[in-house]
């Protein structure tokens, strides 16, 4: 069976790193059957990449104002499933993806994969959880085990591995899975938004792959440090003690974050400061407001 299948693409402000990745997609041995790119208000060159683009089956959707990576991945997703594709490919403005990614995806006959991330000097960086411990309360970061942190090389991977959790940079997955657990949680804005998805996908009872042979080059080395201190600091914690107040296994997990809260602020003397302190109290706050798990729900 033929399956037809949406690339959704998030940008914001990144106009150059854009152009290059719609000349990756372009370049695909399988064109998708639309690349729908939703624009997050960016203010630089971006709707002048978008009109200059050669991408077959090109959509623009210009968001009215940010809606963060995960308001954008809402959306994005939102269109490709109402247009009715049996498969949706979720990536950000800064990958490229080899001429063959794509078709290597959908040689599989599964409903959630991942696509493998490398730099562009090839050294493996995928950084999706094989294991994401939401059921010991003294593990602070839930993720123990990445793909990067398991195997030293794309050659020392099987063809396929589990996986626990994704980032929403070359994520597949069919119309189905929407059906039961519905669409990305816009309210998460950054971070965490791929996590919950994942996690609900799994309870739901869908197995994660990431497929070894269908690769994924970032254009940007790969830097999860943020200043914990600033705006995105806030939703870093917020987020993360979401995930745990929606599916800690346990009560003591579903308390780590006020412990996380405690330890941050007796020790803001010495290192965060006062901004970060301020950060983590807001964030605990924000994220009572965030228990409930969505419901299954394309709205």
């Amino acid at each position: 069976m033929t399956e037809s299948v949406a690339i959704v693409v998030v940008t914001y402000n990144r106009a150059d790193l854009l152009a290059v990745m719609l000349e990756g997609l372009a370049a695909l041995e399988r064109p998708a059957d639309a690349v729908i790119v939703v624009d997050n208000a960016s203010t630089d060159h971006t709707a002048d990449v978008l009109a200059a683009a050669r991408v077959p089956g090109l959509q623009v959707v210009t968001a009215e104002k940010n809606l963060g990576g995960a308001g954008g991945f809402h959306r994005g997703m939102k269109v490709a499933y109402e247009q009715g594709f049996d498969r949706i490919w979720l990536m950000d403005d800064d990958v490229v993806p080899a001429p063959d990614c794509l078709s290597v995806l959908l040689a599989q006959d599964e409903d959630c994969l991942m696509s493998v991330r490398e730099n562009t000097d090839g050294a493996l960086i995928e950084l999706a959880a094989t294991r994401f411990d939401l059921s010991n309360p003294l593990a602070i970061k839930p993720k123990t085990a990445s793909v990067v942190s398991t195997y030293a090389t794309r050659a020392d991977m099987p063809a396929r591995v589990r996986l626990e959790n994704v980032a929403f940079e070359g994520f597949m997955v069919r119309r189905r899975v929407i059906d039961a657990i519905g669409l990305p949680d816009p309210s998460f804005f950054i971070f965490y938004d791929d996590v919950d998805f994942a996690l609900r996908a799994r309870r739901a009872g869908f197995d994660i792959w990431a497929v070894r042979d269908a690769v994924l080059v970032r254009q940007l080395d790969f830097s999860q440090q943020h200043d914990l201190a600033s705006w995105k600091g806030f939703y870093m914690y917020r987020n993360l003690f979401a995930v745990h107040f929606r599916y800690g296994e346990n009560p003591l997990v579903r308390l780590k974050p006020w412990l996380i809260v405690l330890l941050v602020v007796l020790l803001s003397p010495v290192r965060g400061g006062p901004r970060e302190a301020g950060n983590v109290i807001s964030a605990v706050r924000a994220a009572r407001g965030m228990r409930s798990v969505p419901r299954a729900s394309v709205d």
